[in-house]
């Protein structure tokens, strides 16, 4: 049997868990001297309230190699393989850890760890095209070596409203943060090549901003592989995600769009109200 296993960051919803079977090693999150689990005992919302009361960005921390080795025997010592997905190694140690406890099994022929080269559902995408795969009965080593093919035909990009908690983790300078408030600037960020580079920058209303970043990606989404499509958010109003998805499904080209909100380690570095829309090019 193959098991698939990913760390917290692939953003997928607990539905998705269940249904693909995906085992979900999480991340800490870190808020001054407390350590959380993403997903299990943390929130968006007390992130956000804890980063704007301290005006700090939380900490965020790869699981110990211990815990991934307890994970990784269960399913050895039952005769799996396993495909595990971590998030771009440019970004985290998670692939490294997971490495180093296969290797500790002495099961690295058995234990497959993909780098993703990409973040959120990002790499959910590649997790389900993998379910999807070893569902059809392929050998495990050709899942991987489909999967890889696949990787660089992943697309995401997402729009922050508010440059504030890029800023306070480093990501863009404290006069950018300023005059994107000032300026009502949106920026899109995209992810290439494993990393993260901005690229448009939208001007007005985060809905009005929304719209022009579904109409500039528009050309790319009709060239996507029609299976699903995920639209990934940290919105806390509803009326931004919806009429995104509304566009979508006006195409009537989407086998699924799958809405799902970003997990802790993801919304800490991002801020409120941050959308993408993620999918694979044909």
């Amino acid at each position: 049997m193959i098991q698939i296993l990913a760390d917290s960051t692939c953003d997928l919803s607990p539905e998705l868990v269940e249904r693909y079977h995906i085992d979900i090693l999480p991340l800490s999150v870190i808020l001054g001297e407390s350590v959380y689990t993403d997903g299990v005992d943390i929130s968006q919302a007390e992130i956000y309230e804890w980063s704007d009361r301290t005006k700090e960005t939380p900490k965020t921390a790869v699981f110990p190699v211990d815990k991934v080795v307890k994970k990784f025997r269960t399913y050895v010592e039952r005769g799996d393989e396993l495909i595990c997905f971590c998030i771009s190694e440019s970004m985290s140690a998670s692939g490294q850890v997971m490495r180093m406890a296969a290797e500790e099994l002495n099961a690295a022929d058995r234990i497959h760890v993909i780098d993703s080269q990409n973040l959120s559902t990002g790499i959910g995408l590649l997790i389900l095209r993998a379910a999807d795969l070893a569902a059809q009965g392929l050998p495990c080593d050709e899942v991987v070596r489909q999967v890889e093919a696949t990787r660089s035909r992943v697309r995401a990009s997402f729009v922050v409203d508010t440059l504030t908690y890029l800023h306070r983790g480093g990501r863009c300078s404290g006069a950018a943060a300023l005059m994107g408030g000032m300026l009502k600037l949106h920026p899109k960020i995209v992810v290439e090549n494993g990393g993260m580079r901005p690229d448009t920058k939208f001007r007005g209303s985060m809905k009005r901003s929304l719209d022009r970043y579904v109409e500039e990606l528009m050309p790319a989404i009709r060239n996507a592989e029609p299976d699903r499509v995920f639209v990934t958010h940290t919105c806390q109003d509803q009326t931004l995600v919806e009429p995104v998805k509304e566009t979508l499904r006006a195409m009537n080209y989407f086998g699924e769009i799958l809405e799902t909100r970003a997990g802790c380690v993801v919304s800490s570095h991002c801020g409120p109200n941050t959308l993408g829309v993620l999918f694979i090019s044909k």
